[in-house]
């Protein structure tokens, strides 16, 4: 298959796509009943062109009988009068006329089949569209009911386009709140680790932050120590003795030395 007519096909299908959503059963369906009356209209206006012609003809043939009834007096008011050249011309005249009586006979017999055809052919064509009719009008309800059923279903399940619009903006919502508030933990966490400063701390590099380390062991060594103390301070004596030899535990004034020193 070529290109263009891989392109004329993708076409086609997209056209025929877009019409089958671009339809509607009740325009569609009050289209073909409109045409259905209008062919009947012609019918009915083609009946009437008949009966039209087929009494212009009797017209005429009404016409023809009373000139050939005029003539008839003449050739015998002749015959009466010794004048038989003129009653032969009048006798020839009526002839012809009888000629064209007969011609007009068969046209107006052909006429009246023709109409009878056509009376024919409009009473079945009547019945046929006021059939159509009837369940045109069934079809659009069942169509209508369908429709409204459809929307129904659209809006509780949340699947028509608008309510999709809808859930799709919630859900947008949904995940920017979400990242919102990740984004929040990670700064949180950057600040409890000390890996970005709050705002409005001053500046500390890496020496500053071992020298508060170191401070801080030091503080927290020193209140062990003087904890240490006030329990054994309690205990008696011998007990006092025995606690103290295990242990040997610097006084705390020169453990805090030392720490700071190796510290620093």
């Amino acid at each position: 298959m070529g290109l263009f007519s891989r392109f004329s096909t993708f076409l086609k299908a997209k056209f025929s796509s877009a019409m089958d959503r671009a339809e509607n059963p009740n325009e569609t369906l009050d289209y073909s009943y409109q045409k259905q009356l209008e062919q009947l209209q012609n019918l009915r206006r083609s009946i009437a062109d008949v009966v039209t012609s087929e009494k212009r003809l009797e017209l005429q043939q009404t016409q023809i009988n009373q000139q050939m009834e005029k003539l008839d007096g003449q050739a015998r008011a002749a015959v009466q009068q010794g004048k038989d050249d003129l009653a032969r011309l009048a006798l020839e005249r009526k002839t012809a006329l009888q000629g064209q009586l007969e011609s007009f006979n068969q046209q107006i017999a052909q006429l009246k089949a023709q109409q009878q055809k056509f009376v024919d052919m409009e009473r079945r064509l009547s019945t046929r569209v006021e059939a159509f009719r009837t369940q045109k009008e069934m079809v659009k309800a069942q169509y209508n009911a369908a429709q409204a059923q459809v929307k129904i279903q659209e809006s509780v399940t949340g699947i028509s386009e608008e309510m999709s619009d809808v859930n799709l903006a919630v859900q947008r919502a949904q995940d920017k709140v979400l990242q919102m508030q990740a984004r929040v933990q990670a700064m949180d966490q950057l600040v409890d680790s000390g890996a970005l400063p709050e705002l409005g701390a001053p500046g500390q590099d890496d020496i500053d932050r071992q020298l508060a380390q170191v401070t801080n062991q030091s503080a927290v060594d020193s209140q062990l120590a003087q904890l240490k103390a006030s329990v054994q301070a309690q205990l008696p004596p011998a007990q006092e003795g025995q606690t103290r030899e295990p242990d040997q535990l610097p006084p705390p004034a020169a453990t805090n030395t030392e720490t700071t020193d190796g510290g620093q």
